[in-house]
């Protein structure tokens, strides 16, 4: 059975409310005459509870499993729903249709939107905070740099990650979460930056995780509280990138990573980015590419402790590559394709490519050979070996993100008064798609809260799988995590077994949902029969 967790961001969100209650609360009852919501009186808004003025059901949402806070309101209101939440009135949609009104066909109605303390934190010339020209060009600069075929050259360096991370686990108790949150931030680093000197990547980590620190606080900016020691830290990062940036534009060397690709960009008018904001796109990127990516890893490695079974498939499929590898050594018939180029390769002192290398590259050059197929985990799998027992290997990482569902919701803000599906929406109301809501609902996922990875041997409706989002605003980095994620297992699996400290159960959510405490297992270098 899974226990909600309250999170220590929540507790302080939770305690610091309890002291402003009594004040408010005498506020609200001289100003709750005042307080409506004004819409057209012939207009219809969504059914829902807007609670209390100004705190409307934030506490409510904060405080319970948002799995019910969200559930309740759907079998109660339905599919669309009104609240308030973090100061903010907001419609709720979940249903794949309305999702897809949201973020595709109408999405030029609705504006991504985040709170202004995380605009702060992140830099306001971010792409996510933008839609337009702005955005358009900074979303190809940015998928540019994350497509397969620019990646495949990364994976040499993250392979060097994961087997200079892995050896430290062993005969060790760790909390998942936290190495996970190393293992991505590394991978972030590279990819946004390229190659860096030890010092400067040591320096922006130290100012990362402060910043980081403060983005899942209360936005108060006094002396002393998190949020105001993350602003501080945001400036000095901003100075770091800053003087990386100076230095690249002066050597007319830009480098790798999506930096050298920004540096690189110009528009129809030869105009360059800006160093802030480049400044504030290579935050934006590191920040989404390490938590979301981390939380996954986590629940990956605990639901394939739970189900055993997929734990062997999972390893099976990265030793049957390294089989076929070699095979093809011994036998001294290299074949064709690209693993007989590989397996022949040699530098200039005659040292060749290890069956690691190899198969980490072949799996690269998979991702880089199909960057439309719908998913490139499965077409890795028919690629090597075409056995339904592993299929249902790949699909654990597909079902992990479903089960999960790292991103519960997206916001986005009606830019206009909308009528949506029968209701009046207001200009400046918050939209939530829920994803979380459709990832787990039994229509689309027959018993949702089963673990189940062949249900991805088919695919699943339109619009009810978004892991990553949908639209112009869907996730560019996608690619990015499944192949971390792919290289990290592939060497994990194949040389270490873990077991869960503790019973395992319960979930934190902080603001990410992972299990609790951060799944600390005990990891053990793996017997190999």
């Amino acid at each position: 059975m899974q226990v909600f967790s309250l999170s220590p961001l929540f507790a302080i969100f939770h305690s610091q409310f309890v002291i402003l209650i009594p004040l408010l609360f005498c506020s609200l009852l001289l100003l709750l005459p005042f307080v409506q919501w004004r819409h057209p009186r012939h207009k219809r808004l969504p059914p829902g509870s807007m609670g209390w003025p100004y705190i409307g059901e934030t506490l409510k949402l904060y405080t319970e499993n948002p799995n019910s806070f969200f559930s309740n309101r759907q079998k109660r209101y339905g599919d669309i729903f009104k609240t308030h939440i973090l100061g903010c009135p907001c419609v709720m949609v979940s249903s794949p249709e309305a999702a897809r009104v949201v973020l595709v066909s109408r999405a030029h109605l609705f504006k991504p939107t985040y709170p202004p303390s995380k605009e702060k934190i992140i830099g306001p010339e971010a792409l996510f905070f933008h839609q337009g020209a702005y955005h358009s060009r900074l979303k190809k600069l940015v998928q540019a740099s994350f497509m397969p075929s620019a990646i495949r050259g990364s994976v040499s360096k993250i392979e060097h990650i994961a087997l200079k991370l892995i050896p430290t686990w062993n005969n060790c108790t760790i909390y998942t979460l936290q190495e996970m949150k190393r293992y991505a931030f590394d991978v972030a680093m590279i990819s946004a930056l390229g190659d860096q000197h030890d010092l400067e990547m040591e320096g922006i980590k130290n100012l990362y995780h402060c910043l980081e620190k403060g983005y899942n606080s209360m936005p108060l900016d006094l002396p002393g509280t998190p949020f105001r020691k993350a602003m501080k830290a945001r400036k000095l990062l901003n100075e770091d990138l800053r003087r990386i940036i100076e230095k690249r534009r002066e050597s007319g060397k830009h480098g790798g990573g999506l930096l050298g690709i920004l540096l690189g960009a110009e528009d129809e008018k030869h105009n360059q980015l800006s160093d802030s904001q480049i400044a504030d796109n290579i935050i934006g990127v590191i920040f989404a590419a390490h938590d979301t990516t981390a939380s996954v890893l986590t629940w990956i490695l605990k639901y394939l402790h739970d189900n055993g079974n997929l734990l062997e498939a999972v390893t099976l499929l990265n030793e049957d590559l390294r089989r076929i590898i070699e095979k093809r050594r011994e036998s001294g018939k290299h074949g064709g394709g690209l693993l007989g180029i590989l397996l022949g390769a040699e530098d200039e002192k005659h040292n060749q490519l290890s069956d690691s290398q190899i198969a980490d590259n072949i799996i690269g050059v998979i991702f880089a050979a199909h960057d439309t197929t719908a998913s490139v985990l499965t077409w890795i799998l028919k690629y090597l070996h075409d056995n339904g027992n592993l299929l249902e290997a790949v699909t654990v990482i597909q079902e992990t993100l479903r089960t999960a569902s790292i991103l519960s919701f997206t916001f986005r803000e009606a830019v206009e008064d909308v009528e949506f599906e029968g209701y009046f929406i207001p200009k400046g109301w918050k939209v939530l798609p829920l994803f979380r809501t459709i990832h787990h609902s039994a229509d689309f996922f027959p018993q949702p809260e089963k673990f189940d990875p062949s249900r991805f041997e088919v695919p699943p409706r339109p619009n009810t799988y978004m892991p990553f989002g949908n639209g112009v605003h869907a996730c560019p980095g996608s690619e990015l995590a499944k192949l971390e994620t792919l290289i990290l297992l592939h060497h994990l699996t194949t040389s270490c077994r873990w077991q869960v400290v503790g019973d395992g159960n319960g979930i934190q959510y902080g603001p990410f949902p992972v299990p609790r405490q951060g799944l600390p297992i005990k990891v053990v270098p793996r017997n190999k029969k």
